[in-house]
């Protein structure tokens, strides 16, 4: 069965001359083994735009990587459920993540402690844990005390701010994929650095995966890609590692943290010992967001809304990290 069906000409840039290309309009849409980098950039692209976020996503396509553009800012529901909470609040983000044309199988997994590869909906995807990056020998045990789903650091849609009040998924996102034009077990659900697509807890023919079936990365083998990640209901929940070369791995992107107008970093949360009690994010239509949540009876919270300078937001706080004090600043994502 096609994983990939015809789609009308959207906007989508192949190699360094940027001229623009259409999709491949014929009666073949699955992908074959020896595919061109243009027509794996086009498979990138159309799962954006089946899974309907083509609208804030973008895709282009150099010579070597697809580049798939967003916010990181979902238009999804954030930070509900949240009790081990790290004091970080999702501030608007661009994101470019590259992701490979000519993926190949290495043969040492590749960890980081930043995202290991790209949402549909243009939202960076980590590995479950939120203790640092994991080392090879990390990788074959279970990470209770930093798996971010147990120690209830995550919200319902699988997500969190990281700390660089960045908006990323640990796990499953299980709200963009209610939100998906596609949504179904054949459907792409990101894509990994590595240029290998991850897709959800089943095959993408909908048959179960058996027991055993997925390697360290939490990935097998693939007809159409050559290689697959997936989901999963236990640990590691979604991509763990990458199984793919990447040789410019050590320059992969981050998202720049948060910096105060006089040249000071943002300083980094810590989570309040026992978890926090109703902690709720509200969304306003000027701009403005806040998080409001209790500890130890007190009322706390993170409030910011957007300054006269661009890129830049006005944050008043009551922090545990800070003591309960009330402080504000204008703090901007890029250096000024």
């Amino acid at each position: 069965m096609p994983r990939f069906s015809a789609l009308p000409l959207v906007a989508l840039v192949m190699t360094a001359a940027t001229a623009p290309v259409a999709f491949a309009h014929d009666d073949h849409h699955d992908l074959p083994a020896d595919a061109s980098p243009q027509q794996r950039c086009e498979a990138i692209a159309r799962s954006v735009a089946e899974a309907g976020f083509d609208d804030s996503v973008t895709v282009t396509c150099t010579d070597g990587h697809a580049i798939i553009s967003s916010d990181t800012y979902p238009d999804h529901e954030l930070m509900t459920g949240i009790v081990g909470t790290n004091e970080q609040v999702p501030v608007p983000a661009f994101y470019a993540a590259p992701v490979l044309l000519e993926p190949t199988l290495g043969t040492t997994p590749l960890t980081r402690d930043a995202a290991l590869g790209v949402a549909v909906n243009g939202v960076p995807i980590y590995d479950y844990t939120g203790g640092g990056e994991m080392s090879q020998a990390d990788l074959a045990h279970y990470q209770a005390h930093h798996d971010t789903l147990q120690t209830r650091q995550l919200d319902v849609c699988g997500g969190h701010a990281g700390r660089g009040d960045d908006y990323h998924y640990h796990v499953k996102p299980t709200c963009m994929i209610a939100q998906m034009d596609n949504a179904g077990d054949d459907a792409v659900l990101g894509w990994a650095f590595d240029g290998f697509p991850i897709y959800g807890d089943n095959n993408p023919d909908g048959s179960p995966i058996p027991d055993g079936a997925l390697d360290v990365c939490n990935g097998q083998p693939d007809e159409e890609f050559g290689y697959r990640y997936h989901t999963s209901a236990d640990a590691p929940y979604i991509v763990q590692c990458l199984m793919g070369v990447v040789t410019d791995f050590d320059r992969l992107p981050r998202v720049p943290p948060l910096t105060a107008s006089d040249g000071r970093g943002a300083a980094p949360g810590r989570p309040p010992q026992g978890g926090v009690e109703n902690l709720v994010f509200t969304e306003n239509p000027d701009g403005s967001r806040s998080m409001d949540y209790r500890y130890q009876g007190q009322d706390h919270y993170i409030r910011y809304t957007p300054s006269d300078t661009p890129g830049c937001y006005d944050f008043t706080t009551r922090t545990v990290t800070n003591g309960g004090a009330v402080q504000s600043g204008e703090y901007c994502r890029t250096s000024r």
